[in-house]
């Protein structure tokens, strides 16, 4: 016979089962349908411009739409479901459709005319370039 430790609570069993599905699984809603997603984005800098890199797997770069207004850049679209097929039977679904929107705010040293973006291997790479600086020195001034 094999001995278990009494756990009035359950607590091992639920973090054993929760825990994984809080923290690397998107939420969903108590009737099943997935609640709103949003993608994760890395946002770097190099010399010559930033980059935001928005991680959008099953995503056609046709269902993205990026817009600048106002000092802000915002990502939006969608991930749609496919069709299934009545051949096959799912145990267990864990990817998330639906609309998206993730906006940034811009620095002031970005040159809107001149954005763009790419699409590669499910990562949307959006290149902000920087402006040149107006070439106006650090004056000090003498304090009288």
């Amino acid at each position: 016979m094999r001995l278990v430790r009494w756990d009035p609570f359950g607590t091992d069993e639920f973090f054993n089962r929760a825990l994984p599905g809080l923290l690397g699984r998107w939420p969903r809603s108590m009737d099943g349908e997935p609640l709103e997603w949003t993608p994760s984005a890395d946002i770097s800098e190099t010399d010559k411009e930033y980059l935001i890199r928005a991680e959008l797997p099953a995503v056609r770069k046709e269902d993205v739409k990026v817009t600048v207004d106002q000092g802000m850049i915002t990502i939006e679209g969608e991930r749609k479901q496919q069709k299934e097929d009545r051949n096959e039977k799912f145990h267990r679904v864990e990817s998330v459709y639906g609309s998206f929107t993730r906006s940034f705010a811009l620095p002031e040293n970005v040159n809107t005319d001149a954005i763009r973006c790419e699409s590669r291997d499910g990562v949307l790479i959006v290149h902000l370039p920087k402006t040149q600086p107006s070439g106006q020195k650090v004056k000090q001034i003498k304090v009288e």
